[in-house]
């Protein structure tokens, strides 16, 4: 896709951007109007809380098979596909007779979510092949999360307040089915010269691994954490993950290439994802509750007062993404690190909830962390990796973003459930989960500044060397090979 006029190469990256932004903002609506869903459903708080974790999860077990799927059959296929499914499961959810119903549709939606942002992401690193061109485009890439994080709030508070909860989920028709039309008008057809073979062993040990762990994280409160149903699936994750790594290591195509993860940029990418994304999606649901449940605020209001927040993400990111291309990822990672930190520091250590001042000024360190947190855990993923195998290491990246959602929600839920049983306060209650999004913050610092210096960058290089000697890019702040 290199021959692309320069137009054309901006149409792509903005139709991809069309595909990230309706499943971006589907998450951010959902979450203003939980309480409002709640009450119409008649739902628990771990009801509550596998809207989101459903969704969550069949996405995170689907995206490494999407993206190799996509590499082997052809992306804009995938892509297609994956926009005709989430379209559909929008129009289903917003039908949904009940919860149970609901989170059935939400798994559609998340099938078809599974086919779009790792196949975008690697249409993008096929199309912009030069690394500093490629880091501006994920920058703008990050940038529509700021967007939905930034309008989520107000379009799903207007929605909710207005017409009710079901209207959240017809955003999304008219924005896939445009994005449908553009796909098969202009992004061309591409694929893996050398695509990996299906590994269904593999995918199911992933599904069962992620599936068995944020259940029992969800229903231990309720079930008590030593029953034998949460006992059980402690020990099914822990037999999953071992034999996902037993069986991967002796596959000659593996499903995960356990060689990805010699690259300590890729590594550090994987556990930044997991810790960036579990520390948003707690945040999202402590205050989504907070604000509406126990200050009494509509969802209108509530989505204004996450806006500093949202709006913040939104300016940094793109400047994330030129900071990128300037300097490499350290800087961002640092900034975010501390700001996400500070953050979690004013609520856990400081109870900001209490005080109009500290929340908005811890709104607004999380959004500018955020904001710098997303392009370098893209970037990291996706550069000094083949081509070829663009999708895959996409993929990965994704898996570690909705697999840190789900675990976040799961974690923060689980913690609130706990401390709010028998009519607990619900200040009191949050404190712990505070001190859970200021460890993840910090998590974010210490791995942001171990995998981004001279060592790392070097292993990046060794790494893309032994994939594909030949035809692997360099890393952005890469040392030059010779």
């Amino acid at each position: 896709m290199g021959h692309m006029s320069h137009r054309r190469r901006i149409l792509v990256l903005a139709i991809c951007c069309m595909s990230l932004l309706i499943v971006s903002l589907d998450n951010t609506v959902l979450n203003v109007a939980l309480p409002a869903m709640r009450r119409d459903l008649g739902a628990s708080v771990s009801g509550m809380q596998w809207t989101i974790d459903a969704y969550a999860l069949v996405l995170a077990s689907l995206l490494i098979v999407a993206g190799s799927t996509a590499d082997r059959i052809g992306r804009r296929k995938v892509f297609t596909a994956g926009l005709v499914l989430f379209t559909a499961g929008s129009v289903l959810c917003s039908l949904a007779p009940g919860l149970e119903f609901l989170i059935a549709f939400r798994m559609i939606q998340a099938v078809g979510g599974s086919m779009l942002n790792p196949v975008a992401m690697s249409i993008i690193t096929n199309t912009f092949t030069e690394p500093k061109e490629r880091a501006r485009a994920i920058g703008v890439w990050g940038g529509v999360v700021g967007i939905s994080m930034a309008a989520g709030p107000l379009i799903g508070g207007l929605l909710v307040d207005s017409v009710g909860w079901r209207s959240i989920f017809w955003v999304n028709l008219p924005v896939g089915l445009l994005a449908l039309a553009l796909t098969l008008r202009y992004i061309p057809e591409s694929r893996s010269e050398r695509p990996r073979r299906p590994d269904p062993v593999g995918q199911l040990l992933v599904m069962v691994l992620l599936g068995t762990l944020t259940y029992g994280i969800i229903e231990g409160p309720a079930a008590g954490w030593t029953s034998g149903a949460i006992l059980g699936c402690g020990a099914a994750a822990v037999a999953a993950l071992t034999g996902l790594v037993v069986y991967e290591s002796r596959r000659a195509d593996p499903l995960i290439d356990p060689r990805f993860f010699r690259s300590a940029p890729f590594s550090g990418a994987t556990v930044l994802a997991l810790g960036a994304f579990a520390a948003l999606s707690g945040f999202l649901f402590l205050n989504t509750l907070y604000l509406q449940d126990v200050r009494g605020l509509d969802a209108l209001h509530a989505g204004l007062w996450m806006l500093p927040m949202a709006t913040l993400a939104f300016l940094c990111a793109p400047v994330s993404g030129r900071l990128l291309a300037s300097g490499g990822p350290r800087l961002p990672l640092l900034a975010a690190g501390v700001t996400m930190t500070a953050s979690g520091l004013l609520f856990a250590a400081f109870s900001a909830e209490r005080s109009a001042p500290l929340m908005f000024a811890g709104y607004a360190l999380f959004g500018i962390g955020f904001g710098l947190v997303n392009a370098p855990i893209t970037n990291a993923a996706v550069s000094g990796m083949p081509r070829s195998q663009a999708g895959v290491a996409a993929a990965l990246a994704s898996t570690s973003r909705q697999a840190g959602g789900a675990l976040g929600v799961a974690v923060i839920g689980a913690v609130l459930a706990a401390g709010t049983a028998g009519g607990g306060d619900f200040a009191a209650a949050t404190r712990p989960a505070w001190w859970i999004i200021t460890g993840l913050g910090l998590l974010v610092l210490v791995v942001g500044a171990a995998t981004t210096g001279p060592w790392a960058l070097a292993t990046a290089a060794r790494t893309a060397g032994e994939l594909e000697p030949e035809r692997a890019p360099a890393p952005v702040g890469a040392p030059p090979r010779g």
